[in-house]
């Protein structure tokens, strides 16, 4: 089998890493891919939003598989493209069409779906500018802190959370009014809730579906969770009070409703789906739905899959998901990301990274890296993720931190506190 990644990223690395593993993989490809994937695969200068170019490289590469990563190209109907088209038609893509893509891709459809199907969520209500007047009496109704998104893709800043409901008003006006471009032409509006957040994975083929590792990520760029939001810090694997009877309610309440949901609302939905929860006092919420893995979530939970994971990839493409086999090691995976100095603000690219060939007990995956002659250097916010296994979470952590100060670049930083919380 030949593969395609679309993606660049520590979770299309990740991706990567895992799936070479497999005797049924021939050659892997990715799409544009970083310095790491260069390793396992090969990497091809491809834009995944231009969905011409993939249609080249896949005939080209003779390609069987495309795996997409990002979320963009799902929201846009890649999977839709492919399906149109006379020579790619029965090349599987592992994510779902537009029409699923819509979980995440508008936040609107996704909140009307979680109520339709009766699935836990904090109570809301969607304004564009027709109704914009109503939203100051809507906010009245809530208690600070008030939590306002944009509808679609924002590139993970349409979510605000504020305290002061002058301020919300203005910032929902704010958005209808361009601040997040296409992606604002909605806002919802929703109550807050207090708990702690995680992540919950499956893998399904649109009838049923596999349960992937849980994991809990850091998104705030400062030690405690304080300043501004980034792509993701850190993350952990298992998560310690995600427990048998926590795992059920999700099982129970979440996952097998939004299968059952998507079935009699006739969306066929094959791919991954991130659930984004948060615990209320023993009981899982949906903050919200993604289309794809998380990252640096796949960091810490790909390693953790001890089977094929193509034997799970392969079910999905062939309808038969039911009869694959999934195994989980216990141990548990750390990852912490390094990034560069000034992130998630303005940073610099093309810092030669040093120390790479020090590593040991931890596995580096490649985040925003490139070749530079016969130099790796940075090429994004989010440079690596140190991950490691541990008897126990502070045991991973000890291991990915020990790593992690072996590694340099101008102007590198990293959280300290991961895990902190757990």
């Amino acid at each position: 089998m030949n593969i395609l990644i679309l993606g660049s990223g520590g979770r299309e690395h990740a991706l990567t890493w895992k799936l070479a593993q497999s005797k049924k993989v021939h050659r892997i490809f990715i799409g544009p891919g970083n310095a790491g994937t260069s390793a396992l695969g090969i990497n091809l200068k491809l834009d995944p939003g231009n969905f011409r170019e993939i249609r080249e490289a896949v005939i080209e590469n003779k390609i069987n598989i495309v795996i997409v990563g990002p979320e963009a190209p799902l929201v846009d109907g890649i999977q839709d493209f492919f399906l149109m088209d006379p020579i790619l038609k029965n090349i599987p893509v592992i994510g779902p069409d537009k029409s699923a893509a819509r979980l995440e891709g508008s936040k609107d459809f996704a909140k009307a779906f979680l109520v339709r199907h009766n699935i836990p969520t904090a109570g809301y209500r969607s304004f564009d500018k027709s109704s914009l007047k109503e939203a100051p009496g809507f906010l009245r109704t809530l208690d600070p802190p008030y939590v306002i998104k944009a509808d679609g893709l924002a590139a993970g800043k349409g979510v605000l959370i504020i305290d002061d409901i002058h301020e919300a008003e203005r910032e929902i006006q704010a958005i209808l009014n361009g601040k997040f471009g296409p992606a604002g032409q909605k806002v919802v509006i929703e109550k807050f809730l207090k708990g702690i957040e995680l992540s919950v994975f499956i893998i399904t083929d649109g009838i049923s579906y596999k349960l992937l590792p849980e994991a809990k990520d850091y998104k705030r760029i400062g030690e405690g969770d304080t300043g501004l939001n980034t792509g993701g810090m850190g993350a952990v694997s298992p998560v310690p009070f995600a427990d048998h009877v926590f795992m059920e309610k999700v099982s129970s309440r979440i996952i097998e409703p939004t299968i059952s949901g998507l079935t009699k609302d006739g969306i066929v939905y094959k791919g991954f789906i991130f659930f984004g929860l948060i615990n209320v006092g023993g009981n899982p919420f949906v903050i919200e739905y993604n289309a794809r893995l998380g990252d640096p979530e796949s960091e810490v939970i790909i390693p953790r899959i001890k089977s094929d994971f193509f034997d799970l990839i392969e079910g999905v493409a062939n309808g038969d998901l039911a009869t694959r086999n999934i195994e989980i090691d216990e141990r548990f995976v750390s990852t912490v990301m390094l990034v560069s100095g000034g992130y998630p603000g303005h940073y610099e690219k093309g810092k030669p990274i040093e120390g790479l060939d020090k590593i040991t007990e931890s596995v580096v995956f490649h985040s925003g890296t490139d070749t530079v002659g016969n130099k790796i250097v940075t090429a994004g916010g989010r440079v690596l993720a140190v991950t490691s296994f541990g008897k126990t979470m502070e045991e991973a952590l000890d291991i990915s931190y020990r790593n992690a100060g072996l590694i340099n670049f101008e102007g590198i930083s990293y959280r300290t506190d991961i895990g902190f919380d757990l």
